[in-house]
């Protein structure tokens, strides 16, 4: 099937370079072939008047779990192509699906499903391989991660996972002060794929070993993860500080404004820099879905939770169980409680994140990129969501 060559204009085109105000944008053969301020002179098949609106680079999630009512842990392709589709109606292009806390024939299953749901994905963001998430965490700081699976990294597991994976994952979160996870880190590092730090009780010293080793990302920073502690009546750096401290490390965020509030925001990036901070929604299946009751993880087997405040919560209120965020509203808090530009704020949905997960041909709009393009209001209302040249969402009316 032939993608048609599609011609925006009349855009505030948001380039690395700052904002083109009245610019047009031309996609063909499904990458960006020219971007103009002063008009581009091509008779395309499909023309769309932004109107002064904003064009931005495709949004890109590298942690969702799920959004729609469904979970990438149902284990279904309905499943994962609904997900898709969801979160492309709020400006996300490409994500990488997320695991929860699960027994080995769990993953193994849903990495199966991944290979069939990629095939089938041209109605949706774009998938761009799996994110592992546990089940090689700390028990004291699980969060809503089911504490019946949670365990020590076990090489002959992992090893199975990744044999049976190929290329599917692109990175696994664990903690890297337990038994075994340095070896861990480094065999994830051999394979090409990200080691990132979550739900882990470390302090400095595991922390600078872990990015020795592997670890250059701190998954959903502040969540999961250990603050300023003492032992024997010793002060120790938790991993928050030891993160601050180590400028390579790179932190993803979920900037709904209720799991950060904007302190916190405006902490992590005058410290981090946007450059290193990648917005994430960490959205589960309540994502785009009415507040009450619902399951975190697969519908077979996962926690009830609820949904109120913005927010999924274990019933007893003691933990947040997810975010229901869309990737609009990353952006839209972000510049609303940081006083940040709205270019600083897309380049941590969009750059930063293509960098971390090494995805070099995203991020950005520019000749020779994925014509993966987002068009949105002031308000950071999206209007026409782009995948690989195609338009896949347009708001009607």
């Amino acid at each position: 099937m032939s993608i048609p060559q599609t011609k925006i204009i009349n855009g505030q085109i948001i380039t690395p370079n700052g904002i083109l105000k009245n610019g047009s944008l031309l996609i063909s053969g499904g990458r960006i072939t020219e971007i103009s301020e002063s008009g581009i002179d091509s008779s395309a098949s499909v023309i769309l008047d932004a109107a002064g609106k904003f064009v931005s680079p495709g949004f890109i999630d590298i942690h969702v779990h799920g959004g729609g009512g469904s979970d990438f842990m149902d284990g279904t392709v309905d499943a994962f192509l609904k997900i898709a589709e969801l979160h492309a109606r709020y400006g996300t292009t490409s994500l990488v699906p997320t695991t929860l806390t699960a027994e080995k024939e769990d993953l193994l299953h849903t990495l199966d499903i991944y290979r069939q749901a990629y095939k089938k994905n041209n109605r949706g963001a774009q998938f761009m391989g799996m994110h592992i998430e546990g089940p090689y965490f700390d028990m004291e700081q699980r969060g809503a991660q089911d504490p019946r699976y949670i365990r020590h990294p076990d090489e002959k597991e992992y090893r199975e996972v990744i044999a049976r994976a190929g290329d599917i994952i692109v990175r696994w979160s664990a903690a890297p002060e337990l038994p075994g996870a340095i070896e861990f880190g480094r065999y994830m590092k051999s394979k090409g794929i990200l080691p990132a730090i979550a739900h882990t009780n470390a302090v400095y010293d595991d922390v600078l070993k872990a990015l020795e080793n592997g670890y250059t990302l701190a998954t959903h920073f502040y969540s999961g993860m250990s603050g300023v502690m003492r032992r024997n009546a010793f002060r120790y750096a938790g991993v928050i500080e030891s993160v601050y401290l180590l400028d390579e490390i790179d932190v993803e965020i979920i900037a709904d404004g209720v799991h950060l509030p904007a302190p916190l925001l405006k902490l992590i990036h005058k410290i981090k820099g946007t450059r290193r901070i990648a917005l994430i929604t960490d959205a589960m299946r309540a994502a785009g879905m009415p507040p009450g009751e619902s399951i975190l993880g697969s519908k077979q087997n996962g926690l009830k939770v609820i949904v109120e405040d913005g927010v999924a919560k274990l019933p007893d209120r003691s933990s947040f169980a997810g975010s229901v965020a869309t990737a609009d509203r990353l952006v839209r808090t972000m510049r609303q409680l940081t006083g940040l530009s709205l270019t600083e704020c897309v380049r941590m949905i969009t750059e930063t994140p293509a960098r971390i997960m090494r995805i070099n041909q995203k991020g950005s709009l520019a000749p020779g990129k994925d014509g993966d393009v987002v068009v949105f209001d002031e308000d950071i209302n999206i209007q026409t969501t782009i995948v690989n040249g195609t338009v896949i969402y347009q708001k009607l009316g």
